[in-house]
């Protein structure tokens, strides 16, 4: 799955900063722990994130998800002053195809993420929390996860404690890409270490074409992140990403199959019949609201 995760009104509000960092990295490692998700790739630029995860099911990416993104609004809520919504809407998720050249993709594109929308001169120079680093260099993803509900306590009890005294060291693994499994550490290396070269040349071309120059890291951290953008790019996401028709085809009828099955069912609930079956993978609807 390709996850999206957006700030409202695409405000900067992931702007990245030390303690951003590593309250991202800390949280995403205790909930991959809880909810046994495997996480390929991540990144976090100033207004979204995206994430390349392997889950089981619906459920167990909404589980993961849920508790990912609330942790991390109270987080960047509390680091931000802002009181409101930290996200514009529910996580967008996208099926990739089991196709190695659809994971690749999905890969190649979010490891461009800094330097193909011309914040820094490569992918690793970005200041935020970036997966391409780990998977270069070998960089230790660590972070840290804050207890709050045991700070209240110590504040309740009119304790004074470090900053530190309630976080967690948490450190995060990543894992391969599903077609990536039979390959070694070092050859998965190798492989990202092209794509990341490939990415930086079509860059400088494009630059070298256009005129365009780096904003940089400097004027990154600068940014204000309550401070809306004057206009952000959106363009309609797929339904699912694959390499070829014949698979995305095949995705499609067994989506539309899926939802006939669960229109039929929700029919029949409507209908009195309670203990009608849904197809594998739903959410059924809840039950109405018992009057009187």
């Amino acid at each position: 799955m390709e996850v999206t995760c957006r700030a409202l009104n695409s405000l900067p509000l992931f702007r990245p900063r030390p303690v951003l960092n590593q309250i991202i990295i800390g949280t995403l490692a205790r909930a991959k722990q809880r909810h046994q998700v495997q996480v390929c790739f991540f990144v976090g630029v100033s207004n979204h994130m995206h994430l390349l995860l392997w889950v089981e099911d619906a459920q167990g990416l909404s589980k993961f998800m849920g508790y990912f993104l609330s942790k991390l609004a109270r987080e960047v809520g509390r680091l931000t002053g802002w009181k409101e919504k930290i996200f514009g809407r529910r996580y967008q998720a996208i099926v990739v195809s089991d196709e190695e050249e659809a994971q690749i993709a999905r890969l190649r594109y979010q490891l461009a993420h800094g330097a193909k929308e011309d914040l820094v001169e490569r992918p690793r120079d970005w200041p935020g929390v970036h997966a391409v680093r780990a998977l270069l260099e070998g960089e230790v993803l660590e972070g840290l996860w804050f207890d709050r509900t045991q700070e209240y306590l110590a504040r309740r009890r009119g304790e004074k404690f470090d900053r530190l005294q309630y976080a967690t060291r948490e450190v995060l693994e990543l894992d391969p890409l599903p077609c990536w499994k039979h390959l070694t550490e070092e050859q998965r290396r190798v492989r990202v270490a092209a794509l990341v070269e490939d990415i930086e040349i079509e860059v400088a071309a494009r630059r070298k074409r256009t005129g365009a120059k780096p904003l940089g890291v400097a004027a990154v951290l600068a940014q204000d992140p309550l401070q809306k953008p004057k206009k952000t790019k959106k363009s309609p996401a797929p339904a699912f990403h694959a390499a070829s028709k014949a698979v995305r085809r095949e995705l499609w009828n067994a989506y539309a199959l899926f939802v006939a099955a669960y229109r039929d069912a929700a029919e029949k609930l409507r209908a009195g019949i309670r203990d009608v079956r849904f197809p594998r993978g739903s959410f059924p609807p809840a039950l109405p609201f018992v009057s009187g």
